[in-house]
C-alpha cells in the first residue's frame, strides 16, 4: 500500500467443529485470523461469513457471532459487518484485512538452509474431533485441544520482536507434513521433521492406532505422500498424526537456531507451546521435499 507496508487479505470459514455455538464462533474466528499472523501482520478489520438453517434460532446464531466478535476484539481488530444466507448446514468464518511492515513480512517460501523449525501448538485435532464424534472420547477429556484451537497465533509474532525470522506458515487443513511440504518446495530446500519432538494432544496416537482418522488425513497422504519419505521405525500412528488436518493449528516458523531458542524461551515464559521439531537442509536432486525421522 506504500513503500513500507503491505495489505494482508484472507478468508476462511467452515462447518462446526464443536457443539457449543459460542466456542464454534471463537474457533472459526481464531482460525481465520491466523493467516494474517502467519505473514507477520496485524489484523485490522473482519467481515462475518455466516450460513445457517432457519430452524437454528436467532439465539444460537447470536452466540456464534458473539464468539467470533470476542476473538476479533482480542486480536485488536474490529468486526465491521458481514453477510449471511440460509443454508441446511451451519457455516461460519471471517474475511480478514490487515497490514504488515514489508521488512517484517513472512511467507512460507522464506526458509533457508540451516534454519531450525519451531512449532507453536500441539497437533492431532482432526483425530481427536473424529474420536469425539465417534463417542470414543468425551469432550471434557479434550479441553486442552479446545483451548488450543481458540488461542490466537498472535503471541509468536509479537514475541519475535527483534528476532530474525525467515519463513512461517500456519498449520491447518494440509496437516503438519503438507504445510512443511509447501514450505520446502516454496523455499527450494528440504525439511527434516523429527517426529519424536512434535507435540501431540493427549490420546492422538492411541486413536490413530485404532484407525480413528479423518478423511482429510488420507487425502493429505495421497497428495503429499509422493514427496515425503519416512523412517520405518516411526512410532505407530505417528505418520497419521503428522498428516492430520488441523483446525486453528499453530505456526511453523523457520529461523536461525539462536533466534528459535530465544523465541521458544519467550513463549514458554508466557506458558505457551514452543517445540523445536526439525531443520532446513540442502535440497537433494530427485529427493523428497520432507524427510520424517524418528
Amino acid at each position: 500500500v506504500d513503500k513500507d507496508n503491505a495489505a494482508v487479505l484472507t478468508l476462511d470459514f467452515f462447518t462446526p467443529v464443536v457443539d457449543d455455538p459460542y466456542e464454534f464462533g471463537a474457533v472459526a474466528a481464531a482460525n481465520a485470523l491466523s493467516d494474517v499472523f502467519a505473514m507477520g501482520g496485524k489484523p485490522v478489520t473482519a467481515l462475518n461469513i455466516l450460513a445457517f438453517p432457519s430452524c437454528m434460532g436467532t439465539e444460537v446464531v447470536g452466540d456464534v457471532l458473539r464468539g467470533g466478535a470476542d476473538k476479533v476484539r482480542e486480536a485488536g481488530a474490529f468486526v465491521v459487518g458481514g453477510h449471511s444466507i440460509e443454508d441446511d448446514e451451519p457455516k461460519y468464518g471471517l474475511s480478514v484485512s490487515g497490514f504488515v511492515a514489508l521488512d517484517r513480512m513472512l511467507a512460507n517460501s522464506g526458509a533457508r538452509v540451516g534454519d531450525v523449525l519451531l512449532l507453536t501448538k500441539a497437533i492431532g485435532s482432526g483425530i481427536i474431533t473424529t474420536a469425539i464424534k465417534g463417542e470414543l472420547i468425551e469432550q471434557d477429556e479434550a479441553a486442552a485441544m479446545f483451548d488450543s484451537m481458540r488461542a490466537l497465533n498472535e503471541a509468536p509474532i509479537r514475541l519475535a520482536e527483534g528476532l530474525e525470522l525467515h519463513g512461517c506458515t500456519d498449520i491447518t487443513g494440509f496437516g503438519l507434513i503438507g504445510h512443511a511440504c509447501e514450505m520446502a518446495e516454496g523455499s527450494g530446500v528440504q525439511i527434516e521433521l523429527a517426529s519424536g519432538a512434535v507435540p501431540l494432544f493427549d490420546q492422538v496416537l492411541d486413536m490413530a492406532r485404532l484407525g480413528i482418522i479423518p478423511a482429510g488425513s488420507y487425502r493429505n497422504q495421497d497428495f503429499f505422500g509422493p514427496r515425503v519419505t519416512a523412517d520405518d521405525d516411526l512410532e505407530p500412528g505417528m505418520l497419521d498424526a503428522l498428516y492430520d488436518p488441523q483446525t486453528s493449528g499453530g505456526l511453523l516458523i523457520a529461523a536461525p537456531a539462536a533466534d528459535v531458542d530465544e523465541l521458544a524461551r519467550r513463549l514458554h515464559a508466557e506458558g505457551r507451546v514452543a517445540a523445536t521439531i526439525g531443520r532446513v537442509c540442502e535440497p537433494v536432486p530427485g529427493g523428497p521435499a520432507v524427510r520424517v525421522v524418528r
